[in-house]
């Protein structure tokens, strides 16, 4: 793979074929073909997952490694021009759909490899009586400019014959003509305006009267639409009969569409099919669809599966990338994870359209393909040996935030930044940007040394400050792009809020307390589902159940304001949310009915929240008194749960952290004063264990700090010692002190730490 997509190999690799050259027929990045695994009918392959994953890189990884090679086209159905009609078109004959079919067509007519252009006159036949219905007479030069781009769509680039421009203007001219006299009378009944016959007309007329090549295929694509439902062979009434059913809209429109859809797929069989040199082509035509979950992806999408399920073939390898991990038009669809894909797809088509496609949810990077993109971007800087890791435990393997991690570790590590939360913090630089800025910063160090050489008035301070303005330069801190990036939408402050709510019940709380009265209940809700349909995934204890956007989200709301407001209050409204308990009427302190163990996770809650504003005290002393008698797992994991409350130490004069360490490590090392001392009649070796045991687990689990490998390896002896003050259940502590201390280091989750449901 060229862009070092890691992890993607069952996609791209050529020996044994991934599933890309294997269904394209052509090796990735070379001219030579590759054995075809489904000869027949190909799957519709849809890449599934959240913002972040590489559904677009994916993509843009298949367009480089076949662009110049075979037909291929990529829309963004995210861009403006698939979000509303041109100027001056009415929207009766303006679909996002047929939008797609353009500009898809455009890209696959260039000339690839040895082959000529391909020619549309289907589709272009079908696009004109649909783009007729919009015609008037007020507006000539627009539907001449209309007309002139839809017949470019026939252009073959050949020689032979008149040029192209010359031959595209005289018919449009003609097509046209009849906006300039007096309009005919209603028409056919058909449905259509009273221009669209008159304009079809003409066309069948142009098309019928020359003798070229152009002609010809016009003629044979008019002649196709003769095959339309209740057309009874007639290719006039076929084309009004479409565009009468594109401008009624709805079930119709469909229809249309998934007629115009098939005029695009029957021309490109054509251009393979064909006996002139421009028809030896090898592979397969290649169509990308980013971002399939808007429109057009989804009538794209549904309108070639319906096709495929009937019997309608094609030579297209689709590829679209889908945001979320299903849609109701691929019920049916076979799934396979990246793994099963490497040597075969498993993939056979049922009886269904939706049996048509192929889903692929795509998996986060693994924990040794996380270290290898940040050593790519950092080659030649002094890395920390535990930040590869730990960037795994802070991104989970996402793609986007692992690239944005490390361009920020290439940029910042030389200026001091080292931790997760420096780095997130510090300005990132867009690539091109800072690039651009290393070469001005090297001229100007090479001036500064001439000066020096010629004693000019250079001060030494000059290449430091040439360095210092290169970071300022179009910067912003890292947290905030990838957010940019995770959330593009609305709303990031609300959410940013709710991240500190465990469900439902306590992002109500935080609304009602922290948020204007209009959003209450219902803006909970609809940011609840707006993340489900995002296909983040859903985490018992957790509003915002995707730890790395959670961390981001919390970092910004730390950061809002200098003092912290927003995020001490937040803090403080849950801690007073989960202090009354409810009272059952059976006098189990809980009304929900699920007993003290409802109660007792409430109180989780709440410590967890008083540790995030600092109060330890109240942890270390639930901890201590339910060491003795509760399950031993279930303990250990509520330890888990309540270090994974979020800390920020005061900023360093420089920024990055470096003058201030981090308190817990002294506090988990016992170098500091054992803080508080416990009751009178508690175990105090107990309690002073206890504490830094929570303070060692809360420094070697945070995602924004490297684990300090001394703190680890005393998390081992900490648990030993725990281990032997129980009589029974002790296993589950013995295998902790033996993995824990690892598992910190290499940034995994503590085995058996799971935070509580």
């Amino acid at each position: 793979m060229r862009r070092g997509l890691h992890g993607r190999g069952a996609l791209f690799d050529t020996e044994p074929p991934g599933l890309a050259p294997r269904l394209v027929g052509l090796r990735p990045f070379q001219h030579g073909p590759s054995p075809c695994e489904h000869p027949k009918e190909l799957p519709f392959v849809v890449f599934a997952g959240a913002r972040g994953l590489g559904k677009s890189a994916v993509l843009a990884e298949l367009r480089a490694a076949y662009e110049g090679r075979t037909p291929l086209a990529l829309i963004d159905c995210e861009a403006d021009r698939f979000a509303g009609p041109p100027a001056g078109q009415p929207h009766e004959v303006w679909s996002p759909v047929a939008q797609a079919l353009v500009t898809i067509a455009e890209q696959l007519a260039e000339p690839v490899a040895d082959a000529g252009r391909i020619p549309f006159p289907r589709l272009a036949a079908g696009l004109l009586a649909v783009a007729a219905g919009g015609w008037n007479d007020r507006d000539v030069p627009r539907a001449r400019r209309e007309a002139e781009r839809i017949l470019l769509l026939n252009d073959t680039g050949s020689w032979v014959g008149s040029p192209t421009s010359r031959w595209v203007g005289r018919v449009s001219a003609r097509l046209t003509d009849p906006l300039t006299g007096p309009l005919p009378g209603t028409g056919t009944g058909t449905g259509t305006g009273p221009v669209v016959e008159p304009v079809v007309e003409a066309a069948l007329e142009t098309f019928s009267e020359g003798v070229s090549p152009t002609h010809r295929r016009l003629r044979k694509a008019a002649a196709w639409y003769r095959d339309h439902p209740n057309a009874d062979g007639n290719p006039k009434l076929g084309l009004l009969l479409l565009s009468g059913h594109f401008r009624a809209g709805g079930d119709l429109r469909t229809h249309a569409e998934g007629h115009l859809v098939r005029a695009l797929l029957a021309d490109l069989d054509d251009a393979y099919g064909g006996a002139l040199p421009r028809g030896n082509r090898l592979g397969r035509p290649v169509v990308l669809v980013d971002n399939a979950q808007s429109a057009p992806g989804v009538g794209l999408i549904g309108a070639v599966l319906r096709d495929r399920a009937g019997g309608i073939a094609d030579r297209v390898a689709f590829f679209a990338g889908l945001r979320g991990h299903g849609h109701p038009a691929l019920r049916n669809a076979t799934r396979r994870t990246l793994s099963e894909l490497v040597r075969a797809s498993g993939w056979e088509p049922g009886g269904t359209a939706s049996s048509r496609a192929l889903l692929v949810p795509l998996s986060p990077l693994s924990p040794d393909d996380t270290p290898r993109v940040v050593e790519a971007a950092c080659r030649g800087l002094a890395v920390p040996s535990r930040l590869p890791g730990a960037a795994h435990r802070l991104t989970g393997g996402s793609p986007l935030g692992t690239a944005l991690f490390a361009e920020s570790a290439r940029q910042n590590l030389p200026r001091g930044a080292g931790t997760p939360g420096e780095l997130l913090t510090a300005d990132l630089v867009p690539q091109e940007t800072y690039e651009a800025s290393e070469k001005r910063e090297a001229y100007r160090a090479h001036e500064v040394h001439e000066a020096r050489e010629k004693r000019a008035a250079y001060g030494a301070h000059e290449v430091h400050e040439v360095r210092e303005k290169r970071a300022a330069c179009d910067g912003r801190p890292a947290y905030r792009e990838l957010l940019d990036r995770l959330i593009p939408d609305g709303r990031r402050d609300e959410l940013a809020l709710l991240a500190v709510a465990h469900d439902r019940e306590s992002a109500c709380a935080l609304a009602a307390a922290r948020l204007p009265g209009d959003f209450g209940a219902v803006g909970v809700l609809a940011l609840e589902a707006r993340l489900a349909e995002e296909g983040l995934p859903t985490v018992p204890g957790q509003f915002v159940g995707d730890p790395f956007l959670r961390a981001l989200l919390l970092l910004g709301l730390h950061r809002r304001e200098p003092d912290h407001a927003t995020w001490k209050a937040a803090h403080r409204t849950l801690v007073a949310h989960y202090t009354d308990i409810p009272a059952a009427p059976d006098g189990t302190a809980d009304g929900s009915g699920n007993g003290p163990r409802c109660a007792e996770q409430r109180i989780l809650y709440r410590l967890h929240h008083e540790l995030a504003l600092g109060a330890a005290e109240p942890a270390v002393t639930w901890l201590r008194d339910a060491f003795a008698h509760h399950d031993t797992k279930a303990w250990l994991r509520a330890l888990v749960f309540l270090a994974s409350a979020p800390y920020h130490p005061t900023p360093a004069p420089d920024g990055y952290g470096g003058a201030t360490s981090d308190a817990r490590t002294r506090v988990a090392l016992g170098r500091v004063g054992g803080g508080p001392p416990p009751p009178e009649g508690a175990d105090t070796a107990l309690h002073l264990r206890i504490r830094r045991l929570l303070y060692g687990i809360w420094q070697v689990t945070d995602p924004l700090a490297l684990p300090d490998p001394v703190v680890a390896e005393r998390l081992r002896s900490e648990l030993g010692q725990l281990s032997r003050l129980r009589t029974t259940d002790v296993e589950p502590l013995l295998r902790a002190s033996v993995h824990w201390p690892e598992d910190a280091l290499s940034g995994r989750p503590l085995r058996g730490g799971q935070t509580p449901a």
